[in-house]
């Protein structure tokens, strides 16, 4: 095996591989490596409708194999540290691999350990998640008889920040269907202020909550799960709590516990996790005080290493954490290290904080939020090519790109290096 590439890449996540396909449609004889232990590779995307019974979850995932684009190899192993000065990485198994340029694009990982007992409650399958493991989220949606739903997250980032309330407004959805809507409390309740940060799609959202008769928590952090009692502690954490009075909803059964925590019984509860970067990344050079990688956030340079790049779910990047970023931030780092080879000094193409989050909001209904840095909507003008000319709205077009078009473009396009 190689120990020296031009370009090493930590990651077979969308990161890792369309940054390599993308390298090496520009340029066949680039010498590249991709460190990534993981026998498959999954189009996360689709999970949400996993967890609906919506899409196979076999048509989510391929083997790691069938996706290293050719040309690269697959070094089938862990990265476990750094020695950056030295243009080195450290693996498990490998030995030392140095590298002219590195990208670093390892994705998070789940930690429920964040929030006490929660664990202990994914164990017993008392919660489900669709981050962990859809086709449970959907065992435990059908088998729902009523009471309180509740869909929450982590005060940490997570993974499309979205994803948390799509399943909510899915299960809203199933249960009018199944005649469970009147017997259900569905209970939306999130840490931040607001349900969504674009206005236009805030303003949607809002109606969307309104038409199932979602109660809808904001300032709500998940703190505390007991798996036995099937309660879960929130803490109120709006910046007014200390000079306003905590209404607890008697519907739901609330109970004050102190002057800020929330606790509330459940019957189903759907969680994201709490998501850190990996521990070898914390544990590195490369990052800011909280423990993502330091990048510039429109070059996608390290700060402090200029062979260095960072992309995708690790960097410390102010938008949302999705594949549609990755999508946009592939063709930055590439052309930054292509340029950076020849001349020894960055080119001109930057990113712009481009996100996107299909959101999800019923079956056969979306809404497609994208947006950029400044939380401004951009929806993207191929859209009226699909008869679509108001993505902020919901629109049955919308939910055929998420299940058919976009699982195509991820696998057929995106994957192999064709920038879409």
């Amino acid at each position: 095996m190689q120990k020296h590439y031009q370009i090493l890449i930590i990651g077979g996540g969308s990161g890792g591989i369309m940054t390599a396909a993308n390298l090496l449609t520009k340029d066949k004889s680039l010498k590249i490596g991709i460190i990534e232990p993981a026998e498959f590779h999954y189009y996360q995307a689709a999970w949400t409708l996993v967890g609906a019974n919506s899409f196979d979850f076999e048509k989510t995932k391929k083997k790691m194999a069938d996706v290293i684009p050719p040309g690269a190899d697959w070094i089938k192993d862990k990265a476990t540290g750094f020695k950056s000065a030295d243009q080195i990485v450290l693996t498990e198994n490998s030995g030392e691999i140095s590298y002219d340029y590195l990208v670093v694009s390892p994705g998070l990982i789940m930690d429920p350990s964040l929030i006490e007992g929660l664990q202990d409650a994914m164990d017993k399958g008392v919660v489900c998640s669709n981050y962990t493991d859809p086709k449970h989220t959907w065992e435990t949606l059908k088998n729902f008889k009523g009471g309180n739903a509740v869909f929450t997250q982590p005060t940490t980032p997570i993974k499309c920040g979205g994803a948390p309330q799509k399943i909510a407004y899915l299960a809203a959805d199933y249960f009018k269907k199944t005649g469970l809507t009147s017997k259900t409390n569905v209970v939306l309740a999130l840490p931040g202020s607001v349900i969504f940060g674009v206005p236009v799609i805030k303003n949607t959202l809002m109606e969307v909550v309104n038409r199932y008769g979602i109660k809808f928590k904001p300032n709500y952090a998940p703190v505390k799960i007991d798996a036995d009692k099937k309660i879960i502690t929130f803490k109120n954490v709006s910046p007014e709590e200390n000079k306003c009075v905590i209404n607890t909803d008697a519907s739901l059964g609330e109970t004050l516990s102190g002057e800020s925590f929330i606790e509330m019984p459940f019957d189903m509860l759907h969680i994201a996790p709490p998501q850190t970067p990996p521990k070898f990344i914390k544990e590195s050079d490369l990052v800011n005080e909280a423990g993502w990688m330091d990048v510039d956030i429109n070059t996608l340079q390290s700060k402090k290493y200029p062979r260095i790049f960072g992309i995708g779910d690790v960097a410390a990047l102010p938008t949302a954490k999705t594949g549609a970023a990755i999508r946009k931030q592939v063709p930055v780092v590439v052309g930054n290290i292509l340029h950076l080879m020849k001349h020894d000094k960055l080119g001109s193409k930057i990113y712009e904080g481009y996100s996107s989050c299909p959101l999800v909001t019923g079956y056969r209904k979306m809404v497609l939020a994208e947006f950029n840095y400044k939380n401004e909507f951009t929806p993207d003008p191929k859209l009226k090519q699909m008869l679509v000319f108001n993505s902020d709205k919901e629109h049955w077009r919308l939910w055929m790109l998420k299940k058919h078009i976009l699982p195509n473009l991820y696998w057929n396009k995106m994957l192999k290096g064709k920038e879409v």
